[in-house]
C-alpha cells in the first residue's frame, strides 16, 4: 500500500501540467478555427471592393471617352478655385510642383534609397516597381483615352500642359508610389511617433494631390477620381506581390528597427 500512496503522490504533480499542455493546446486549435472564417471574410470583402472599384473605373472610364465633358466638372474646378484663403494657393501650387521633373525624380529616388539603407532590399525595389507601374499605367490609359485638358477659357489653368488629361498622372503616382510608403510605414513600423508621422504626412500628399490637380486648372474633377481609382488598383497589385515575394526571396534581410515609444 506505500507504494500505491507514493505513485499517486507522483502522479498528481504530473498531471496538472500536462493538462496545462492540453488545454493550451485546445485554446489554439479553437484560435485558429476561429481566424479561419476571419480570414475568409476578409478575402471575400477585399474582392468585393476590388471589382467595385475596377466597375467604377470602367463606367466612369466609358463616360469620359463618350461624354465631351461633364457640367459637375466645371462646377467643381470653379468651386475649389474660389477659395480665398491665406496662403492656399501657394500650399496647392507646392502639392502639384512636387510632382513634376525633375524634383519628383529626385524625391523618388532619394526615398528609396533610404529605405535600402535600412537594408529592406526587397521593400526598396518593390518601392520602384509602384513608381514605374503607375507611372507606366498611367501614360497607357491616357494615350488610349485622349481626354483634351481643361481650357483656358473655362478655368484659370496655372500652366499649359501638352499632354492628355485623363486619368492624372500626379494623383495615380502619388496614389501608386506613395500609398505604397504609407503601406510600409503601417506595416513596418511599431505605433510610434515616427509611424504616424509618416502615415499622416504622405497620406495628406496622397488626399491632397488631388484638389490641387484641380484647382491650378490642369485636371478637371472627374480626371482625379478616374486616377484614385487606378492607382488604388495599381497599389493593391503591388501590395500583392511584395507579399507574395517577401517569403520567398528576401526573408533573411534585416527588419525595420521597432520604436519603443507609444502614441
Amino acid at each position: 500500500m506505500p507504494v500505491q500512496k507514493n505513485k499517486k503522490t507522483v502522479d498528481q504533480p504530473l498531471k496538472k501540467p500536462v493538462e496545462k499542455i492540453n488545454e493550451q493546446v485546445k485554446q489554439a486549435a479553437r484560435a485558429e478555427t476561429a481566424a479561419a472564417p476571419l480570414r475568409r471574410y476578409r478575402a471575400i470583402l477585399f474582392l468585393v471592393i476590388l471589382l467595385s472599384v475596377t466597375a467604377a473605373f470602367g463606367v466612369l472610364t466609358f463616360l469620359v471617352k463618350t461624354t465631351p465633358s461633364f457640367p459637375v466638372d466645371l462646377q467643381i474646378t470653379k468651386a475649389i478655385q474660389a477659395i480665398n484663403l491665406p496662403f492656399f494657393q501657394g500650399f496647392m501650387v507646392a502639392i502639384s510642383w512636387l510632382g513634376f521633373s525633375p524634383q519628383s525624380e529626385i524625391i523618388t529616388a532619394l526615398i528609396i534609397l533610404l529605405i535600402l539603407g535600412f537594408g529592406l532590399q526587397w521593400e526598396a525595389l518593390m518601392a520602384t516597381v509602384a513608381a514605374l507601374f503607375s507611372i507606366g499605367l498611367n501614360v497607357l490609359v491616357k494615350d488610349l483615352i485622349q481626354r483634351p485638358r481643361p481650357a483656358a477659357t473655362l478655368v484659370h489653368v496655372f500652366a499649359t500642359l501638352h499632354d492628355f488629361s485623363f486619368p492624372s498622372g500626379h494623383v495615380m503616382f502619388y496614389t501608386g508610389f506613395y500609398g505604397f510608403i504609407v503601406f510600409l510605414a503601417f506595416t513596418l513600423l511599431k505605433p510610434s511617433f515616427k509611424r504616424t508621422f509618416l502615415v499622416v504626412f504622405f497620406g495628406f500628399l496622397v488626399l491632397l494631390i488631388g484638389i490641387s490637380r484641380v484647382y491650378v486648372g490642369e485636371h478637371w474633377a472627374s480626371d482625379a477620381l478616374g486616377a484614385y481609382l487606378l492607382g488604388a488598383l495599381a497599389l493593391a497589385a503591388v501590395i500583392q506581390l511584395y507579399r507574395w515575394g517577401k517569403p520567398r526571396f528576401f526573408t533573411a534581410q534585416p527588419v525595420a528597427k521597432a520604436e519603443t515609444t507609444k502614441m
